[in-house]
């Protein structure tokens, strides 16, 4: 193949040449950020929370009595859950991993200190919080039973009031005191002058909330354990149970709770599954609105170079018969087209790969997402320049087919 030639057609077809050149720079820059943020969506939903997922569910339960009611039921209730044949522990809390609702307070490390070291989710966890989830206690103890108190969201008193002894996670130890252990040290809860003292660390707690955006990852294990019992109209109650008996006790645990007080209002029970389902829905919907889109995008690029490389061989059957009469081969006529088409292919990757980078700095103030890695530039640049030779690949077959004496009849 000769270069000057090629370029001669090409600047004969102008239009053609453009409107491919612009569908392999939008198909690219496209390409390589819609594959960037499914990646990043689907790392980010499938990290861990740092609880036993396969074998706890969760039930929320409603009362219809009365505040001096909660307290009892409450404790009637676990007794009952806890006596179920396959159940290990069962308590009452505000909020689990996934739920997307809960509460959090800013941290500081002094009582006059003015701005906040940090933020964090608050888990109410009494004494068999850590047992139950099957959190990985890496440092210091859990809590013990005399340390636990009561915490009551429509009494402000109580909220305020809880023991002076709290757990937190590996990341928000860090935060706050990164340069040394935690293990001892004070924390203030925000509006809070008593000084809570960290006596344990556990690996990893992520917060009830899975936004992609907003706080991202910096936030997204930064997790406090208070030893407070929620006692309050609405509850959630998390059971854990053995390996394989999860289904059996879901169905003993409803009726359980229902013998107790048939008037009461139970959701439920879900599985730390069914919770992830939920919780990951919107931003698995879009990964995959993405993944369709861009599979489209990359079907009508291609099928718009295997229409424009058609046309051609159309239009210059006398050329490629005048070729074939002097010798040419049919390796030769295919390998013509394909590099006419890497020419294209070439100058729409070259513009892409610009446009893909203006695209994802947009991304990363849009999603809070990192800087796109430069593989996956080099990753998109490889498949659509492929994808260019393989579209073009079978009208070059074609054009390499025809007869030189049917080629020159047709001038």
């Amino acid at each position: 193949m000769k270069p000057m030639p090629t370029l001669d057609e090409l600047r004969r077809n102008r239009a053609g040449v453009l409107s491919i050149a612009a569908q392999i720079t939008l198909a690219l820059a496209i390409l390589c950020n819609a594959l960037f943020f499914i990646r990043e969506t689907t790392a980010w939903m499938n990290r861990p929370t740092g609880i036993d997922e396969p074998d706890i569910f969760v039930m929320e339960s409603t009362s219809t009595g009365e505040r001096p009611t909660w307290a009892p039921r409450e404790q009637a209730d676990l007794a009952a859950l806890r006596s179920i044949d396959g159940v290990v522990d069962a308590y009452a809390t505000n909020t689990v991993p996934l739920s997307n609702e809960g509460n959090s307070a800013a941290l500081k490390l002094t009582i006059d200190q003015q701005q906040a070291t940090t933020m964090a989710a608050l888990y109410y966890t009494g004494a068999e919080g850590l047992k139950t989830l099957g959190l990985q206690l890496i440092a210091g103890r859990m809590f013990a039973r005399d340390e636990v108190g009561y915490v009551d969201p429509t009494d402000p008193a109580t909220i305020l009031n809880v023991p002076a002894a709290v757990i937190v996670t590996s990341a928000l130890a860090q935060k706050l005191y990164p340069h040394g252990s935690a293990l001892g040290r004070p924390v203030f809860i925000q509006g809070d002058p008593t000084a809570l003292r960290i006596v344990g660390v556990v690996k990893r707690l992520q917060v009830p909330w899975t936004m992609v955006a907003g706080w991202g990852s910096t936030f997204s294990e930064d997790s406090i354990l208070l030893p407070a019992q929620l006692v309050a109209k609405k509850v959630l109650y998390v059971v854990r149970v053995r390996p394989g008996r999860l289904a059996a006790v879901e169905k003993k645990a409803v009726g359980a709770l229902q013998r107790i007080d048939r008037l009461r209002i139970i959701g439920g029970p879900y599985t730390m599954a069914q919770k992830r389902a939920t919780a990951y829905r919107d931003d698995r919907g879009l990964s995959l609105f993405l993944a369709v889109v861009t599979s489209c995008l990359l079907g009508v690029t291609a099928a718009g170079i295997v229409g424009l490389t058609s046309y051609w061989v159309s239009k210059r059957k006398r050329q490629i018969g005048i070729r074939r009469a002097l010798g040419a081969t049919r390796g030769g006529i295919v390998w013509y087209f394909l590099g006419e088409n890497l020419m294209i292919t070439v100058v729409g990757v070259v513009a892409g790969t610009f446009l893909a980078i203006g695209l994802n700095l947009w991304v990363i103030t849009a999603f809070a997402l990192p800087r796109m890695p430069v593989g996956y530039l080099a990753t998109g640049a490889v498949a659509l320049i492929l994808l260019g030779q393989l579209a073009a690949l079978w009208p070059a077959w074609r054009a390499a087919s025809i007869p030189p004496a049917i080629a020159t009849r047709s001038a």
